[in-house]
């Protein structure tokens, strides 16, 4: 099934760094990659001038590099994290994802 860039897809993302106990801010800043992440405080700074687009791939980018422990997701957010991380792109350092399972 084709990752549709949609606003529905993007609140699942924020969701899932919500049970993953990140705060996800969008703020203005001058960021090389379009995201900032400060790992303690556990909080991820989105430029806040990027599209649903942007703002998915860069979500969808840090999924990898930080701590996400799965016992603490509820049960479709397991699935849908464990779809997320069998995507070819997901341990990768950069590229967009482009498939997956909703």
């Amino acid at each position: 099934m084709s990752f549709k860039y949609t606003p529905n897809t993007l609140k699942k993302l924020e969701q899932l760094f919500e049970e993953a106990r990140y705060i996800i801010r969008y703020e203005k800043g001058t960021f090389n990659s379009g995201y900032c992440i400060l790992e303690d405080k556990r909080v991820v700074v989105i430029n806040k001038f990027l599209a649903i687009e942007g703002r998915i791939n860069a979500l969808v980018e840090i999924l990898p590099s930080i701590n996400v422990k799965e016992e603490e997701l509820s049960g479709e957010m397991q699935k849908w994290y464990s779809q997320l991380k069998e995507q070819p792109s997901f341990n990768k350092d950069s590229g967009t994802q482009t498939e997956m399972d909703i």
